[in-house]
């Protein structure tokens, strides 16, 4: 695809929304899949309500089983594609986001819950609180989730695969 998509630093929504669109029509296309595609552009005053997407694409149909089994590797493979095919550097890829009947929308949802959780847990306990290993983006979800609550902190740790967030206490002010 030799279209340019980011001008001036900014993601082109429209111009990503029709080429995205052209590729997971073809790759649904090609893989026989029975899927539905759908994809369209944020509004820009929306942007904060689903993080930082500005390009949503939503898989769904018969067939959406296959792009979830297995914690979604298929679904996950078909965003791994569509960033090489869109040629899109890894600081943009958080501009899309590809889902499959909600399933990533509602794990992004669990994500912040468990994050809340685990950082209550930490905030009384006075303990570190270590999450499973996650995705950069999985990991980012939670990082933004704890960022304005008081008494904790986050750190990623680890490597690859195995790279998780940990939660840490910190010290209130009136404490010292």
């Amino acid at each position: 695809m030799s279209t340019e998509l980011i001008h001036d630093g900014v993601l082109d929504r429209q111009a990503t929304v029709e080429a995205l669109r052209l590729f997971l029509e073809s790759m649904v296309r090609a893989s026989g899949l029975e899927l539905k595609v759908s994809v369209r552009a944020v509004a820009p005053d929306a942007a904060g309500t689903q993080g930082d997407a500005e390009v949503l694409a939503d898989l769904d149909g018969r067939d959406k089983e296959i792009l979830l089994g297995h914690n979604a590797e298929v679904l996950k493979a078909f965003e791994h594609l569509a960033f090489k095919a869109l040629r899109l550097e890894p600081a943009y890829h958080e501009k899309i986001h590809i889902d499959c009947g909600g399933y990533r929308a509602l794990r992004f949802e669990e994500l912040k819950m468990t994050a809340r959780v685990a950082a209550e847990r930490v905030q009384s306990s006075r303990q570190p609180f270590r999450l499973n290993p996650m995705s950069s983006r999985e990991r980012r979800i939670v990082h933004l989730a704890l960022k304005d609550m008081t008494g904790v902190r986050t750190e990623s740790v680890g490597v690859g695969e195995e790279r998780q967030v940990v939660i840490h206490p910190v010290e209130s002010k009136a404490a010292r």
